[in-house]
């Protein structure tokens, strides 16, 4: 158990995709002392290490804090269900585990909004230094890193098809989405080795945990930053036996999430002055963007009905066909608990004057009928779902304080299909995701369309079921974002903007949304951040 008011050069709050890849860099060469702070407890349910045990920790409580967001006006009023990690590795230890970087052009696009060394040149060290890629080192991948990245460990007869349906709708084959173009159809690589999650904790922590140098601490919520005459000094922490503090010689790293760390400046008193002072909390910094400029992917599902018992809603609603798959992995750690059951997807443009993808169709080898904060509930029949996701919507939404109780949940907001090309975008996706259900590939897999059905089929009708159904894609970004000081919360170097010894490392610093999954960007902003940091100290 740490001691109340303990000493470190660096502290690091929140050890999840970029915390992790932070605190291990940090304390990697010995020389400075580190404590890693994490609110959830250590990674040891078995289901974070098994692949198709990630429904299962969607809304497990224990392991995630299962956030919603405020009603959403362009949803219907609907909240939406926001799952975040809340345990070593955070998000990277409940995910899909799909390994995605987006385009060099998204990083290109930093650089021109003129944040130095953020290019996709300049990023791509990162990227490979932090990988272990079963393809071996080339130009596109990185070989010896911590990360572990493996293709599909047991490829789903439906997967196989509905590639192939892509292809057959007009959508160019890609061998592979973090290679020289991102556009086209075909299997995602996957954080996983042996068959195993490979989360931000089991590729830096594990490794990194016997130093005597690195200390972490799990039930510790953060509450505050202790700003002292202009400087993060410290961090006041939420144990189990109440507050505590500790000290930071150097400085303080807030890893927190596009969500967690906003909360936790505007908690110092760091962010818009006038709302914080609603909330009874003393500005310390006003500073309007941090929490601002959420974003995040759109997407909505569109499920069928499957001919033949090949589906994860078959493993899901049979006993026998369970302990078969568990008899299976433990036995030879193959069949279908090694796949997270998203195991290919498409990147197409909703309209070709664009310069590169904003669609993103993900293939799914089940179907939910429901889905709420406590359970996902599988269609009661073989099942499979074609997923369109926006990429890049207009959406510039903002996290903020409900309460200055530092326990409480943030407010968050979203203001998705702000625009006629949000819904045009999404209307595309859709019919998409329904030509590729009609090509000759798929046909001997499909019964017909659950959701929304054939009889949805003038854009009115798909807008409403649109409204009535679509979600947030899980990968907020944004709300810490890097810029000029009159609209961001921190720098190219991620430091916070009139704070001395306090940065921001994790995907809040997005100055804008990378087209793909955001884990591998998160994990790649730990490493470049860590980096930074060590050149700062010298």
């Amino acid at each position: 158990m740490l001691a109340d008011g303990a000493e470190f050069d660096f502290i690091v709050s929140g050890a999840g995709s970029a915390g992790c890849a932070v605190a291990a860099r940090l304390s990697e060469s010995g020389r400075y002392s580190v404590l890693l702070l994490e609110a959830g407890p250590r990674d040891t349910d078995p289901w974070i290490h098994i692949p198709l045990g990630f429904p299962k920790l969607f809304t497990d409580g224990r392991v995630n804090w299962k956030f919603e967001t405020e009603p959403i006006e362009a949803l219907d009023g609907r909240r939406l269900f926001q799952p975040r990690g809340r345990v070593l590795g955070g998000s990277s230890s409940i995910n899909g585990t799909i390994y995605m970087r987006g385009q060099p052009r998204d990083y290109d696009g930093w650089r021109q909004r003129g944040l130095e060394g953020w290019d996709w040149d300049s990023v791509l060290p990162f990227f490979l230094k932090a990988e272990d890629n079963e393809r071996g080192a080339d130009a596109f991948h990185g070989a010896g890193g911590p990360l572990k990245v493996s293709d599909v460990p047991t490829e789903w007869e439906l997967h196989r098809a509905m590639v192939a349906a892509a292809v057959e709708a007009g959508i160019p084959a890609n061998p592979d989405f973090n290679g020289p173009d991102q556009e086209g159809t075909g299997f995602y690589q996957f954080t996983a080795s042996r068959k195993r999650r490979w989360s931000a904790a089991k590729a830096y922590l594990a490794p990194a945990k016997k130093r005597p140098n690195l200390h972490i601490e799990t039930a510790a919520q953060a509450r505050r930053v202790l700003i002292e005459d202009g400087r993060a000094a410290g961090i006041e922490y939420q144990t189990p036996g109440g507050p505590k503090q500790a000290r930071a010689r150097r400085e303080i790293v807030v890893s927190g999430g596009a969500f967690g760390s906003p909360h936790l400046l505007q908690l110092s008193g760091i962010g818009p002055a006038e709302h914080l002072a609603e909330m009874g909390i003393e500005p310390v910094r006003d500073l309007p963007g941090v929490g601002a400029h959420l974003r995040d992917h759109f997407n909505t599902y569109i499920g069928f009905r499957c001919t033949r018992p090949v589906t994860a809603n078959d493993l899901a609603l049979s006993l026998p066909r369970r302990l078969a798959a568990g008899a299976r992995y433990v036995l030879f750690g193959d069949g279908p608990l090694t796949s997270t059951g998203i195991c290919a997807g498409a990147f197409l443009r909703s309209d070709p004057r664009l310069e590169g993808p904003d669609l993103q169709i993900n293939m799914l080898s089940w179907s939910a009928a429901n889905r709420t904060p406590d359970t996902i509930v599988p269609h009661p029949f073989s099942a499979f779902t074609l997923s369109p996701v926006h990429l890049c919507p207009d959406c510039d939404g903002s996290v903020r304080l409900k309460s200055p109780d530092p326990l409480s949940a943030p407010a968050i907001r979203y203001e998705f299909l702000r625009s006629e090309y949000d819904r045009q975008a999404i209307l595309y996706g859709i019919r998409m995701c329904r030509k590729i259900a009609g090509q000759p590939a798929l046909a001997p897999f499909m019964a017909e369309e659950v959701l929304p059905g054939p009889d949805c089929e003038s854009d009115e009708d798909l807008m409403a079921d649109v409204r009535a159904r679509a979600v947030a894609n899980y990968h907020p970004v944004g709300t810490c974002r890097m810029g000029p000081e009159a609209d961001s919360a921190t720098d190219a170097r991620l430091r916070v903007h009139g704070v001395a010894g306090l940065r921001v490392a994790d995907a809040s610093i997005m100055p804008a949304i990378v087209a793909g999954n955001t884990n591998a960007p998160a994990i790649m902003i730990g490493e470049k951040a860590a980096a930074m940091i060590l050149e700062d100290a010298r």
